[in-house]
């Protein structure tokens, strides 16, 4: 940052340009440059004896994960950041970096199946054992703390169901119980919901989504507070679990674009999630955003906007009916992950996983990443979709 920027306090789209950017460093170069190794050579042996150097090995960072770990930092409102490889790896780690074996930790029943399938196995394995919490409970959840709780693991809003969390409330019981909160953050980023400035120790995000903002790579970032990132760097020290050096350049590319194609998302979202909300073949939209959402009020109060992923419950309709509507679509793909320039459909059941709540919606679920194509395209594409759906249905 020059020195200008340091005279003020900056928007958050000022910092997202120049925010780990140092180009005088690199021979007036605006871009940090990919820096690909592992070998670091030292000037002499008092150096190497040492480890005289800003950088001391591959697996210990680069400039160029330097860029994005100090970026992130800035953006997030943290005291440090490091990386890993994809958004499940950093779930991991931000979990691995709280817990022992004998550890309980309390997870939202809404959460990331990958995240719940590594509670469930992983750590179960590891003598650490899971308990799913309704995602509304609120300060409510004091009443499930054990003497060996130490973490609160939170997703706002929820992996497919969209739950809205009271995370004010949650931080405020773990500060007095002395538990850590970890936070999935990647449906709002730092931009939406800055999570340390709600109580939260470690946030997670899956780097892969709308800070790619183009499904070309994999990513993921764990930002800590300042009592957290010591454990959360020995951590990551310990296992150098490390992104690949061109997903951090792209990752670095997109953070400068960031704010700019969040708001678009969130309006085309909302555009899409309203106009399929009035459809005679939609039963409820799950947006946030809506006023009809569950959770909207305390979205209202916390975030600052939204993003482009969103679900919808059709009425009952025949499997080879969603068949026609899906498979005829031209606009919308059909894959996982999300926060790219290309919408995306998926359907999705949770019942065969929930424990904490009940899945049981009318019909069909549905989850939409809206991209950037015209909006006007898209619903042209899904009223298209609905006519097979009927036609199918008859």
């Amino acid at each position: 940052m020059s020195k200008m920027d340091e005279r003020r306090p900056l928007k958050d789209r000022t910092k997202l340009v120049h925010a780990g950017r140092h180009p005088f460093e690199q021979h007036g170069f605006i871009n940090t440059p990919i820096y690909r190794g592992s070998t670091v050579l030292y000037r002499s042996y008092a150096d190497l004896v040492a480890r005289n150097a800003k950088y001391t090995y591959g697996t210990h960072g680069t400039p160029t994960t330097d860029a994005l770990e100090t970026a992130w930092t800035e953006i997030a409102g943290a005291a440090g950041t490091v990386l890993a490889p994809s958004g499940l790896s950093a779930v991991a780690l931000a979990i691995l970096s709280a817990v022992k074996a004998g550890d309980h930790i309390l997870v939202s029943d809404s959460v990331y199946q990958p995240t719940r399938n590594f509670c469930d196995r992983f750590l179960k394995r590891m003598g650490v054992e899971t308990t799913y919490y309704d995602p509304g409970l609120g300060a409510g959840i004091a009443a499930l703390i054990r003497s060996n709780t130490r973490v609160i693991f939170l997703e706002t809003p929820g992996s497919q169901t969209f739950e809205i969390q009271d995370v004010p409330a949650i931080a405020g019981v773990a500060i007095e119980k002395d538990l850590c909160t970890i936070l999935d953050n990647t449906w709002a980023t730092p931009l939406f919901f800055p999570p340390h400035r709600f109580g939260i120790d470690l946030a997670i995000e899956a780097g892969t989504k709308y800070l790619s903002g183009h499904a070309d790579l994999l990513l993921g970032l764990v930002s800590a507070n300042e009592r957290w990132l010591p454990r959360l760097r020995a951590s990551f020290d310990l296992f150098a679990n490390c992104p690949g050096p061109e997903d951090v350049y792209l990752a670095l590319r997109g953070l400068r674009t960031l704010e700019l194609r969040l708001r678009e998302a969130e309006r085309q979202g909302l555009a899409l999630a309203t106009w399929l909300s009035a459809r005679p073949e939609v039963a409820r939209v799950l947006h946030p955003a809506l006023p009809d959402c569950p959770g909207h009020a305390i979205w209202r109060r916390d975030f600052r906007g939204s993003s482009g992923l969103f679900s919808v419950f059709l009425k009952p309709v025949s499997q080879p009916a969603l068949a026609a509507f899906l498979d005829g679509l031209s606009l919308f793909g059909m894959g996982y992950s999300w926060g790219g320039y290309e919408s995306l459909v998926i359907p999705f059941d949770c019942s065969t996983y929930r424990t904490a709540t009940t899945f049981a919606p009318p019909g069909p679920a549905l989850r939409f990443s809206i991209g950037l194509e015209d909006p006007e395209d898209l619903k042209a594409d899904l009223a298209a979709g609905f006519e097979r759906l009927k036609i199918a249905s008859q």
